[in-house]
């Protein structure tokens, strides 16, 4: 791999925490929005339990948007693989706010 490039990759296996929303762009291009839950536990050192959840917004573009409202429901578990991307915009009171998405190349449902 050459120095000047860079990876930007992510893959989750995880549960659709709702149904996908689908609208379409005004150029008439379908976009998907959902959150995808993921969890870790783990055993401290002590013997106590400990559970972990970390929600992903994944949005998927196109064909691939189709697919997400034609096939996702709520409490499938699905993989994803994408990039992360995170975008940036002022409220109407002047406070800036983000949002990092994993933008989805692929994705396999992996319970029906």
């Amino acid at each position: 791999m050459s120095p000047s490039k860079g990876l930007n990759k992510v893959m989750v296996i995880g549960w659709l925490e709702d149904e996908p929303e689908v609208r379409q762009t005004p150029g008439g291009r379908a976009v998907a929005s959902f959150s995808v839950a993921t969890s870790r536990s783990w055993t401290s050192t002590e013997g106590e339990k400990h559970e972990e959840k970390e929600w992903f917004n994944v949005v998927a573009w196109g064909s691939l948007a189709e697919l997400c409202r034609d096939r996702l429901a709520k409490g499938q578990q699905v993989y994803i693989e994408g990039r992360l991307q995170t975008r940036g915009w002022e409220d109407s009171l002047g406070r800036r706010h983000f949002r990092t998405e994993v933008v989805a190349q692929d994705l396999i449902v992996l319970s029906e």
